[in-house]
């Protein structure tokens, strides 16, 4: 599972890497939006009526149940696209989308988007490939629920938020700031175990909190002593 993960993100970032020359092809229906900590994108329950390409920064995936319950289903960074269920009929949004941080995101229109795609064969094909390996890396993540303990999970999550598999040597970088229980939705477990975790890491020198209250993840060092062990 592990090699698997890495060699799918690897690519899918490699895939993605084109997106920005190519989205130059999109003349017409595209605007650059700054957004500030907080501010939604979409809303679940709206018309979907737009294609988002995230230059910088970070968003947020969530959706609320019936019961009123919100779950966080993603945390998407840059390159990465959300939204694209808009290319599907009159659709709506199944989710909300909220920045994490001060971020651009490209906003295409879904008229322009499918021009795009119809005109552009290599723009076509990227963003085939693109949502091909997003959805193995979501069986992944299924099977990833399925059989391995939460401890494993959170690691492999913290390595996800912190774009893990996009460079050979993994560097130390900084997850936005989450609380326990957010991650604890993401991995599918308890905010007790959650914090169990998140300190038996910092103890071991895995992660590190900054003053800001991000998380700095030793992406090697959390590789090799939860994923190799």
């Amino acid at each position: 599972m592990q090699t698997a993960t890495k060699l799918t993100t690897r690519q899918s970032a490699k895939i993605n890497a084109g997106f920005e020359s190519l989205l130059e092809n999109v003349l017409e229906g595209k605007d650059l939006l700054k957004l500030r900590k907080g501010t939604k994108l979409f809303s679940q329950g709206a018309k979907a009526d737009a294609i988002y390409f995230i230059q910088t920064g970070k968003v947020r995936v969530t959706v609320i149940s019936a019961q009123c319950k919100e779950a966080i289903l993603a945390v998407l960074g840059p390159r990465d696209f959300l939204g694209e269920g808009c290319l599907v009929g009159d659709s709506v949004r199944t989710s909300t989308a909220t920045s994490m941080q001060p971020s651009t995101v490209f906003r295409i229109e879904k008229r322009a988007m499918l021009e795009a795609l119809h005109v552009h064969r290599e723009f076509s094909e990227n963003f085939v490939a693109s949502l091909l390996a997003r959805n193995v890396e979501l069986e992944e993540n299924l099977c990833d629920q399925l059989f391995n303990h939460s401890e494993r999970r959170l690691a492999r999550v913290l390595l996800r938020l912190s774009r893990f598999g996009q460079h050979d040597k993994l560097p130390d970088t900084n997850v936005p700031r989450l609380t326990h229980k957010a991650l604890a939705e993401i991995v599918g477990t308890t905010r007790s175990r959650v914090s169990f975790f998140m300190n038996k890491f910092r103890t071991l020198g895995l992660i590190d909190y900054t003053r800001g209250g991000e998380i700095t993840v030793m992406a090697e060092l959390l590789t090799d002593v939860v994923l190799h062990d």
